[in-house]
């Protein structure tokens, strides 16, 4: 393998066909070919493995450029199966990514920021304001990783370990938006790491003027972190509504492309005890997505050290879930997993900080004098 990835060391991973080509300057399109499908579809992690290049070239590689991939920092693995991994980059900065294994697929939780530019009440990330962006590189490179440790190369069609891609770890993708789509763009390229974009699933908290365009540009499955039937209860817990209300945020999921021949649009909800888990909620709830393609994701909250909300009860779930099926939406309650771990949703979290000069404003429920 080759050596540790420095900044000096220009990476090859997270460059389109095009870019590769332009950065290896005097290198045939076609040794550029062969250097594309050694790393995305073979998944080596050393030049050295790239038998069908001249030893010169390879040489020339290793001297000027990257394919490794970030340290692996910590490593948990749930009871229930699930694996997180904490990993970092060159410059020290951390991120969270999360493998969770099923019986007929395997998902991995993408994180798309360092830290997150939302502080939404209820999210362990939101305590840990925004660090930076992840480059192109740094997003595909969590697929290359949790590949690597699944033995999962070459690409394949069949019997695949990992099947799914959610964009739902940490991080505002839809902030990050040009290099999110870049990643994208080389995870579902058919020559590389090759994921349809049915199978992956882009979550956003309402980043409305984004929302559009994403769906023009990549296709892919959207997931609305929605949290809260009006307008005043999210404002509360995602602040972000304030900049983009509800009525915008559903205009836009109505006009999502593919919805028009049946495509659904996931939204998200995390039942939290006696804040937005009531029976009126579930049918102000039903008025608000009347006539949109939709599933709504039922997600018990998953507890984080002082985050001062609680789970609804199971009871409490199912009548909400029962409310929503009557009306003809499918809701399924998401299984918590790697809660042992802090894995679940809403509870990914690094040490990486920045220097900022005030704090995160802690949730008061009196002040919110929420029902």
């Amino acid at each position: 393998m080759d050596s540790v990835p420095s900044l000096e060391l220009k990476p090859l991973i997270g460059l389109s066909k095009d870019q590769l080509l332009a950065i290896l300057v005097g290198v045939p399109k076609f040794r550029a070919t062969q250097i594309w499908n050694w790393i995305y579809f073979q998944g080596v992690a050393s030049f050295d493995q790239m038998t069908n290049l001249p030893k010169d070239l390879r040489e020339k590689l290793k001297e000027n450029y990257s394919i490794e991939r970030p340290q692996i920092s910590n490593h948990q693995k749930s009871m229930d199966g699930t694996q997180k991994w904490l990993l970092k980059f060159p410059d020290g900065q951390e991120i969270e990514t999360v493998f969770i294994p099923e019986d007929s697929r395997g998902t991995l939780c993408v994180s798309s920021q360092v830290g997150c530019t939302l502080t939404c009440k209820f999210c362990h990330t939101g305590t840990q304001l925004l660090v930076r962006n992840l480059t192109a590189a740094e997003i595909v490179a969590q697929v290359m990783v949790a590949r690597d440790l699944l033995e999962d190369w070459p690409t394949k069609t069949e019997n695949r370990k990992l099947t799914n891609i959610v964009f739902m770890g940490m991080g505002e993708p839809l902030y990050n938006y040009e290099n999110v789509a870049q990643a994208l763009k080389i995870i579902m390229d058919e020559d590389g790491l090759w994921f349809s974009k049915k199978r992956i699933t882009l979550s956003t908290s309402g980043v409305v003027p984004m929302i559009e365009q994403c769906g023009k540009e990549l296709g892919v499955n959207l997931a609305i972190s929605l949290h809260a039937p009006n307008d005043d209860l999210r404002t509360k817990i995602i602040p972000l509504n304030n900049k983009y209300p509800l009525k915008e945020l559903i205009d836009v999921c109505r006009n999502y492309p593919g919805t028009e021949k049946g495509q659904r649009i996931t939204f998200e909800y995390v039942m939290l005890k006696d804040v937005n888990d009531s029976e009126s909620h579930a049918r102000e709830l039903i008025r608000l997505i009347k006539g949109i393609p939709s599933k709504i994701n039922l997600i018990p909250f998953n507890p984080w050290p002082g985050s001062g909300f609680e789970r609804s009860t199971s009871a409490r779930i199912k009548e909400f879930s029962a409310l929503l099926e009557k009306a003809g939406y499918a809701s399924p309650i998401r299984r918590p997993r790697g809660e042992d771990i802090l894995a679940a949703c809403g509870q990914l979290k690094s040490e990486s900080k920045r220097v900022v000069k005030h704090k995160r404003d802690p949730f008061d429920f009196e002040k919110a004098n929420i029902s």
